[in-house]
């Protein structure tokens, strides 16, 4: 079980380090233009925070359990992940964009999995 939490965690990683980072390098209109229709009632300053809070959370995913420094931090970087998720599904829902809250909580699931495995029976041990 441990193999599988680390390729969630890399796989969830990834996904959220791309999304977190094309918030951050890409302007307002350009990021609704790529289909991410979901931020158009965000303010431009509201997105940037949003893609902060996504990349420091994907790294916070391997990074801590790779260096062996404050491994507590990968389950609450996935839990942090929760709480976005909860968000963006919400928002996709409101505006019934079935298929990103398929996506979305297909993320959340993956995150709680996470936050489930290192805080429970596979946490990471000194």
């Amino acid at each position: 079980m441990n193999i599988i939490l680390w390729i969630i965690a890399a796989v969830l990683a990834v996904a959220v380090i791309v999304s977190g980072g094309l918030k951050l390098s890409r302007p307002k209109d350009a990021l609704v233009g790529l289909g991410m229709e979901a931020l158009e009632p965000l303010p431009p300053r509201m997105i940037k925070i949003l893609g902060g809070l996504e990349v420091a959370a994907a790294l916070g995913l391997v990074l801590p359990a790779v260096t062996g420094v404050a491994p507590i931090l990968v389950p609450l970087a996935a839990l942090g992940i929760v709480l976005i998720m909860i968000g963006a599904v919400t928002a996709h829902a409101r505006r019934n964009e079935l298929p990103m809250v398929a996506v979305t909580a297909a993320l959340l699931l993956l995150a709680a999995v996470v936050v489930w495995g290192r805080f429970g029976p596979y946490a990471f041990t000194s």
